[in-house]
């Protein structure tokens, strides 16, 4: 996620960030905290499939403006974006106008994380646009306000994720991958998919040394974070979603390396060592209407 760095004398008057998806190369899902909230431990990892948006501020008022290229999605005060921006206003004691337009790439309601990147990017745009000169750590303190994925963003391609979402650890990982991301066309409702993995575990597995020692390398081989790779929701949102699980065969049939629900679903992912095998694996599902099939490349430090 960048954004142009000109000096401050020349602050742009309109700013374009762009807003990767991510997926979640290992997601767990622990205890219920007393805030009703579970904590999570999760390794997340920014793919080339991004929202973008452009952003200015207006003098002749002072109110938000959003606007979507996709109809369906609100712009009012429930829209992260909207949020996003009051936020860094509020904290930042700002009375400007600001005008802002989304252009979706990212499905919607997908566990991609599409709302909440587009709310860091909001964050990092208005923190440009503005001359806030806040940090990676300022800026994940507004975004925690809006919701779990937010944080991970500021400092992402690749990190881990812990608590709320609000205990993020950069990784670096070596070399990068091809991902097929098969959405079904349909969301799976996060709070439904909380309910179905309490009603359908006895217990809390505690976070594997195998992934704990994930956090204690410097650099991450894709061999070793494949090996790990899981998440705890797919055992319930496959019993109530089998399309799923034919998807995730379906990649794996085509060659992923591993294939995975992402978040809560409904996207499933596949992992590819190039893209053309990745291609390959889009091709089968051609024919499978009215599924979405994106083909992306895995962020990376440059």
């Amino acid at each position: 996620m960048t954004s142009p760095s000109p000096e401050a004398s020349d602050l742009p008057a309109t700013i374009t960030v762009c807003a990767p998806a991510k997926i979640n190369l290992v997601l767990r899902i622990l205890d219920r905290r007393p805030d009703g909230y579970h904590n999570l431990w999760s390794l997340m990892q920014t793919v080339r499939l991004e929202d973008e948006l452009s952003m200015s501020i207006n003098h002749t008022h002072s109110a938000i403006t959003l606007r979507c290229d996709d109809p369906s999605l609100k712009t009012d005060h429930s829209n992260l974006v909207y949020r996003a921006a009051v936020a860094v206003l509020e904290r930042s004691r700002q009375t400007v106008g600001v005008d802002i337009a989304l252009t979706k790439q990212i499905p919607m309601g997908a566990g991609l994380g599409g709302g909440s990147s587009d709310a860091a990017a909001t964050i990092i745009g208005l923190n440009r646009i503005l001359n806030l000169g806040w940090s990676p750590e300022e800026m994940a303190q507004v975004g925690q306000t809006l919701g779990s994925d937010v944080s991970f963003f500021f400092f992402a391609p690749s990190a881990t994720v812990a608590g709320r979402g609000e205990t993020v650890m950069p990784v670096r990982m070596t070399g990068s991958r091809w991902i097929v991301l098969v959405n079904p066309s349909f969301p799976v409702e996060t709070k439904w998919a909380y309910q179905q993995l309490s009603e359908s575990r006895t217990g809390v597995v505690p976070v594997s040394p195998s992934h704990a020692a994930l956090e204690t390398e410097s650099e991450l081989s894709w061999k070793q974070v494949l090996e790990a790779a899981e998440n705890d929701f797919e055992t319930p949102v496959f019993s109530a979603y089998p399309l799923l699980r034919h998807i995730k065969q379906q990649l794996t049939v085509n060659g992923a390396e591993v294939a995975l629900l992402s978040g809560s679903g409904a996207t499933v992912f596949g992992v590819f060592r190039d893209e053309t095998s990745a291609r390959h694996a889009q091709a089968s599902f051609l024919n499978e209407q009215p599924f979405k099939v994106f083909v992306a490349e895995t962020c990376s430090y440059l």
